[in-house]
């Protein structure tokens, strides 16, 4: 029934490796299912017939689609089914389309759609790589142009060793999460998290995954050698050399002068006469190539950027390669959120604002891996202003996700544990001016924001980005590249970290892939640009975290609690913990292994509702002393007093005052709150408490 169905087995970190094509998906240009141990991904590669009109880049779509039903779950909507791919699966379309994109021919305008569909998970083998490698073979063996193929890995670090494609109990331990793509000959793609790992060891742990990667270059070659279809023929898109030499000879000298300021307006107001110019003389002639005519201008920017960069060492905005921008930090700009910081480099311009919440309201998530909740939040927006656009708010798209995740990153290594700091956080990155990498002034911004917050985290992290220009065996780098840099070059090398190491890496690449020559220099740069930014900005801007949080933040509390005493505080549906947040104005959060969180604005109003947990679980002891309330009274004897809910004891007549008392109703009534002293438990097990002794204290 399936005539050219074949399957292809190869090793990966001592784990089978299997490719399945020629059975499913056969109406795809390339397909094939990969399994990788007990992980089964559906990879399918298609293009459409004809290019699309009127646009200058290649339109490719690359869809991670995560199924519930891959980790046996069923989606938590009301809908019960998958909705919008979640921040996860974005971040690793992403992830494999950086590599993918640049190896396309750059004439190519077909549409080029990668569907990636999770269909089995098994937790010790992961999907992001198994579909990374899944979207390059089924592209290889495809007819769609493609100068694959590429691979991937994912390396961690553990008790100090470099492991390939860790398993989940090593991934729990791991101080790195590297994921790497190459060629057979150059790394075309890096991603990485990281517990403040020095710069030779990641070096080494990036080099070790391309070593990996080599021979799984070769098994996919094997598979286009035995399946792979002839690539087909499309309209070149190419620039109309005759064209553009037209247009270089009419606007050239205009356009160097134009382009040669720090100033984006000031450029931007000098580039539009200039294409106006080139409009009204070429206009008519080429009425059916307006696209080409504004493409021919992009390029001729493209080549004068370049050739100063590479042949002048010499920056559109007059800074020498190695100089940063200036730089100006503030906090506290925003009175009643809980932490704040403004980060300012060039035209960049990033408001980073922190907010603390009891943990109960970390995100819960609805994927395919164990990750249930997060705690720590970062979210990124970058409104139409910011880049002086008429643009109207949209939700977030994938750029936007992908930076907020970047910056997320780049801080989690130096946050307080759950048991330190008992808050859930959230930052927020308003990018108020762009001009070229907002990601890492957001990561700059969110360490203002946190310490302003009264977050105590171990160590300032800073982000700053490295541009690549190259020529045949011909390259340099250059620092804090701005918006024209970034467009025109072939290199972003985003590298956030404390003085002790990095924290995150994410590489952009325009080009075939980088050398370890170029790796090690852009390390080298970036190592150098953050040091300047934390001492020369940060620190002098904010020293240290605030030794206390906002004081309209929530004050929050911990405690534990024996296990069995966890019914005893919630009660029958819930009752005694409503109450005890009721009377306290406290939100009390509870958690199996007995961690017991509590928040509240009012401290004191906290340290009451610690003091009525305390004394659910556990027996006072005599001497300890508590506020309660009056439940009954009698008239002779006493008073009952509850300090806790279902825990309440006697104050005897004797007890109730420090003079002699005729009656119990002559000094207290049902429903008052009195301070009373243990006296411990009697012989038949019932609390005493003693009134008396509790004036005596208090006067005291």
């Amino acid at each position: 029934m399936f005539p050219n169905y074949r399957t292809f087995k190869t090793t990966l970190a001592g784990r089978e490796l299997i490719v399945e094509t020629g059975k499913m998906a056969q109406l795809a240009s390339g397909s094939c299912l990969v399994r990788y141990g007990e992980t089964v991904i559906l990879c399918n590669a298609t293009a459409s017939a004809a290019p699309r009109d009127g646009i200058d880049f290649l339109p490719l779509s690359v869809d991670f689609e995560e199924r519930l039903y891959s980790v046996g779950k069923i989606p938590g909507s009301f809908l019960k089914r998958e909705g919008r791919p979640s921040e996860k699966a974005i971040l690793t379309s992403r992830v494999i389309d950086r590599p993918i994109r640049p190896l396309f021919p750059k004439d190519l305008r077909n549409d080029v759609v990668l569907s990636l569909t999770v269909m089995s998970v098994d937790p010790d083998n992961s999907p992001e790589i198994a579909a990374m490698i899944g979207a390059s073979i089924a592209l290889t063996i495809s007819d769609i142009p493609w100068n694959g193929p590429i691979a991937g890995v994912f390396v961690g670090l553990v008790d100090g060793r470099i492991v390939i494609n860790p398993n989940e109990e090593q991934r729990g331990r791991s101080e790195l999460e590297l994921t790497v793509a190459g060629t057979k000959e150059k790394v075309v793609m890096i991603e990485a998290g990281a517990k403040e790992v020095d710069d030779d060891t990641m070096l080494e742990a990036i080099l070790k995954a391309h070593e990996a990667i080599k021979p799984l270059i070769e098994f996919i070659q094997s598979i286009r050698e035995a399946v792979g279809k002839p690539k087909f023929e499309y309209p070149s898109c190419e620039v109309d050399h005759d064209l553009f030499d037209k247009i270089e000879e009419m606007v050239g000298a205009d356009v160097e002068k134009a382009l040669y300021t720090d100033d984006k307006r000031v450029r931007d107001a000098a580039l539009k006469p200039i294409y106006e110019k080139v409009f009204e003389t070429l206009g008519e002639e080429y009425a059916e190539q307006t696209a080409m005519i504004n493409e021919c201008l992009y390029k001729l920017q493209k080549k004068i950027v370049r050739r100063w960069l590479l042949e002048e060492q010499k920056r559109v905005d007059g800074r020498r390669m190695d100089e940063i921008r200036p730089l100006a930090a503030e906090v506290g700009i925003l009175p009643r959120t809980h932490g704040s910081g403004m980060f300012t480099r060039g035209q960049t311009q990033v408001i980073t604002t922190a907010t603390l919440a009891p943990v109960r309201e970390a995100q819960l998530l609805d994927g395919i891996d164990n990750e249930e909740e997060k705690r720590y939040m970062h979210h990124y927006n970058m409104p139409g202003y910011s880049v002086g656009e008429a643009k109207a708010a949209r939700s977030p798209g994938r750029r936007e996700i992908g930076h907020g995740a970047l910056a997320e990153r780049s801080l989690e290594p130096v946050l307080p544990s759950k048991e330190e700091f008992p808050y859930a956080i959230r930052l927020v990155s308003e990018v108020i001016s762009s001009n070229g990498s907002t990601s890492q002034a957001s990561v700059c911004g969110s360490t203002l924001a946190l310490m302003d917050a009264g977050v105590p985290i171990t160590a300032p992290v800073a982000g700053i980005s490295c541009g690549l220009i190259t020529d045949e065996d011909k390259w340099m780098t250059m620092i804090d590249i701005q918006g024209l840099e970034d467009f025109f070059g072939d290199m972003d090398f985003k590298v956030a970290g404390t003085k002790k190491g990095i924290t995150s890496i994410q590489m952009d690449l325009k080009i075939d892939g980088l050398t370890p020559e170029i790796i090690k220099n852009a390390f080298e740069v970036t190592r150098k640009g953050r040091f300047q930014i934390l001492d020369e900005v940060i620190l002098p801007c904010i020293a240290a975290p605030r030794e206390d949080v906002s004081k309209y933040a929530p004050k929050m509390i911990s405690l534990k609690i024996p296990v069995d005493k966890i019914r005893e505080v919630i009660g029958t549906g819930g009752k005694v913990i409503q109450k005890i947040c009721a009377d306290t104005g406290a939100k009390i959060d509870i958690e199996d292994d007995g961690s017991v969180f509590i928040a509240a604005v009012d401290k004191e109003n906290g340290y009451k509702a610690l003091n009525i947990i305390n004394a659910i679980v556990n027996d006072p002891e005599p001497g300890d002393l508590f506020i309660g309330k009056v439940t009954r009274i009698l008239s002779n004897v006493g008073a009952f007093v509850e300090i806790a809910p279902g825990k309440e004891g006697m104050v005897h007549i004797s007890k109730l005052d420090k003079k002699r008392v005729a009656k119990v109703e002559d000094v207290v009534s049902v429903g008052d709150e009195i301070k009373v002293m243990s006296l411990g438990i009697d012989e038949k097990g019932r609390l005493n408490f003693s009134r008396k002794d509790a004036l005596s204290i208090v006067e005291d």
